[in-house]
């Protein structure tokens, strides 16, 4: 059976006996011999084992087993929820799971035991780099544990759901930690599988610990709030029953209810839109349930007669459902001095809304709605762990759009897609000859942004495009890691072409002569080191000028014994054996500090290209006399700033003063964008630090960012 989640949860905070915590599962879901069997084997398996909190351990899988069987009404789901510890914490086998419930519910049993939990006393300080690896790491193997049966997500989302309502025992070091992998991980997993009801719970939960500065005004304000919020929301839904059934809906086919939007979703409207929550239009929201889909239509019409709407707010993902399986049609009006989001959807469709994959028991026969394909997509083995996690986090943690192929097919995208997004969605070749495209009969970039409900037509080259500078532009695991193992491959053949071009004007020898050298040295497989290890390179002409004296190769040494030099200029480092008078940009490509770069010998001037730019790629190709280059390093790099200020006295004077303390020069300062957004504030500084990242990372913690870029265009200087 489903039951409310909130209500629940509410029960669950004050469970304190092993007594009431049974009550309530059996409550949730009907006690048979089989789940009886389970209980009674678990409260024997963990008998005597205690929870940080003090209270006996058994009481979490019995709470964690309630939750399941809320979510999903499965039996075999509630046994393996119930025994999901017995296995990693006590002497019992997964086979005496086996002997005892049966293969399935060994098998759930075992997916949740191989995600093995990071210990309390394993878990890396929040401030840590090993954070990300150590999340990645979990994260990694929930996918992988749980690719063949998703149900073992589901029962895992519970687990969690149900450690974050008991963080309170643990230090607030852990707490800030375990909150952080929550709302990184497992909120972003819930929303993918459709279970609004764990993900929102999840996200606030995550919130409380985080950010509990934030959390605690959200929460004043809607508390302050909460008794007009309730008798606008009251009037509201009574006009709308009332029109409703004048209109042709019979009284009791269909219901109405009212909520305040949970609180993570306020901040990060805050966050994204630089706004106080006083600013926010749409804090109140109702929920019409009707019986049929085509009612959603009709109960659209009576409000949107009844209520100006704010067009741009709606939204149709009944007609055209998201990749989760969500269908719910939104809507914003106007109701006097109030602004009240709508949602309209039919009884199986907020079932499906609330609890996602886990409404529809056919999933384990994979005849859900919900569309499970992307965690097959999220199996990145070849990615290091950071990367792997850097690829999930932009699918998961994202909004969705939804745009379209010229034949009409759905493609869901993260918000921010580009266009080059979509061709690699549609698929990997699409992607990797993209030339140029249409969004909605225009011509358009690879790079622009795609909107809900966009065309999009792909125009293909007859041969693979390398858009290797696109890397950090595209927004999907997909792009991303089917361009970077092609551009890791690129990068390493310009790298050894470049190497002999380098080797060939440093020696003054013919390519054919250096590779000859190379191969007789065995230094083949290590020769595209040259063209990006300084130290390598100077190793291998310490030992080409060893090797001089050798006969065998004393017929092809004809240059004297020129020494290899450093020039020096304002972006660049150039070592040469000849002299180098000045460095220029060709017009072709735009290299940005940072980028890898490549440098071409003309006379006794440099011309520098970005390495992947088609036409310093055919000037490599034609053997073209080739030197080893750098970025020069100590130069201060320029960042744009855009920040909100908290609406407090000295606001303004600590983000500078913060800014001089990490060593940063500020250029200008402009306050608020002309409009009511007064509260912004866009600085111009100069840093000694070029990740911007990083940058990003240290200003977050202490301001409020809103954007960050770096103006450093190495060809503008």
């Amino acid at each position: 059976m489903h039951l409310a989640l909130e209500p629940l949860l509410d029960r669950i905070l004050s469970v304190k006996t092993v007594e009431e915590a049974e009550k309530i599962l059996f409550e949730t879901i009907e006690p048979t011999e089989a789940i009886r069997s389970a209980l009674e084997f678990a409260k024997k398996a963990h008998e005597k084992q205690v929870r940080k909190s003090g209270e006996p351990y058994i009481i979490h899988p019995i709470l964690v087993a309630a939750i399941t069987a809320s979510i999903s009404g499965d039996a075999v789901m509630v046994i393996a929820a119930l025994l999901h510890d017995v296995v990693e914490d006590t002497p019992y086998t997964i086979d005496d799971i086996q002997e005892r419930f049966g293969k399935d519910v060994a098998y759930l049993v075992e997916g949740l035991t191989k995600i093995v939990e990071i210990r309390d006393s394993e878990l890396a300080p929040s401030t840590s780099n090993e954070k990300l690896i150590s999340s990645a790491l979990s994260f990694r193997k929930i996918l992988i544990c749980s690719i063949e049966d998703v149900r073992v997500l589901v029962i895992k989302l519970c687990d969690r759901l149900h450690n974050m309502m008991t963080l309170h025992a643990l230090s607030p070091a852990k707490q800030h930690r375990i909150a952080e992998e929550t709302l990184v991980v497992y909120a972003p997993i819930a929303h993918r599988l459709g279970i609004s009801a764990l993900k929102n719970k999840l996200e606030d939960l995550s919130f409380y610990y985080l950010f509990p500065k934030e959390y605690a005004k959200i929460d004043a304000y809607i508390r302050s709030h909460r008794q007009d919020f309730q008798m606008k929301l009251n009037t509201f839904i009574s006009k709308v029953k009332t029109l409703l059934v004048h209109n042709g809906f019979k009284k009791g086919s269909f219901e109405i209810f009212g909520r305040v939007k949970h609180y993570y979703s306020i901040y990060l409207k805050m966050q994204r839109k630089g706004i106080s929550i006083d600013e926010i239009l749409d804090l109140l929201a109702i929920r019409i349930l009707v019986p049929e889909p085509i009612d959603c239509y009709r109960a659209l019409g009576t409000l949107h007669l009844n209520f100006k709407p704010l067009i741009a707010r709606f939204k149709d993902y009944v007609a055209v459902p998201k990749e989760n399986g969500y269908q719910t049609l939104h809507t914003t009006v106007f109701d006097e001095t109030s602004i009240i989001e709508a949602q309209i959807r039919t009884f199986e469709m907020h079932k499906t809304a609330e609890f996602g994959i886990a409404a529809h028991w056919k999933y384990k026969l994979g005849g859900s709605p919900t569309n499970i394909e992307w965690l097959k997509n999220l199996q990145y083995q070849n990615e290091s762990i950071e990367e792997f996690f850097e690829l999930v986090k932009n699918d998961l943690y994202s909004e969705d759009i939804s745009v379209f192929t010229p034949a009409g097919d759905q493609i869901t995208l993260p918000r921010g897609a580009t266009v080059l997004d979509f061709a690699y969605a549609v698929h990997t070749q699409v992607g990797e000859r993209a030339s140029a495209a249409q969004v909605n009969k225009q011509p358009a970039s690879l790079l622009t942004e795609l909107k809900n409900g966009d065309l999009v037509r792909i125009i293909t080259a007859d041969h693979p495009m390398y858009h290797c500078t696109w890397i950090d532009a595209v927004k999907t695991s997909r792009a991303k890691s089917h361009m970077r193992t092609r551009c890791n491959q690129r990068r390493k053949e310009i790298d050894r072409m470049s190497a002999l071009n380098i080797l060939s004007a440093t020696f003054g020898l013919s390519v054919e002569k250096s590779e000859a050298w190379i191969k007789a040295q065995g230094l083949s497989d290590q020769l595209h080191r040259i063209a990006r290890d300084l130290s390598f390179y100077k190793e291998v002409i310490h030992r080409f000028l060893a090797e001089r004296k050798k006969s065998i190769f004393a017929s092809i040494f004809q240059r004297s014994n020129k020494r290899l030099k450093r020039f020096v200029f304002e972006n660049f480092v150039i070592y040469s054996t000849d002299t180098i008078q000045s460095v220029e940009f060709d017009y072709c490509c735009h290299p940005k500090r940072g980028d890898p770069i490549v440098a071409f010998k003309m006379k006794n001037k440099t011309v520098v290209h970005h390495k992947f730019c088609e036409k310093a790629y055919a000037l490599i190709e034609k053997h073209t006399p080739m030197l080893f280059v750098e970025w020069s390093e100590n130069r201060m790099h320029r960042y744009r700033l855009l920040v909100t200020l908290k609406d407090e006295k000295g606001a303004l004077a600590k983000l500078l003063s913060y800014l001089t303390k990490i060593d940063s020069n500020i250029i200008s300062l402009k306050l608020g964008d002309g409009t009511s957004q007064s509260n912004l504030c866009e600085v111009i500084f100069e840093s000694k630090d070029q990740n911007l990242n990083h940058l990003k990372e240290v200003l977050e913690r202490h301001f409020k960012v809103i954007e960050l870029v770096s103006l450093n265009d190495a060809y503008k200087q």
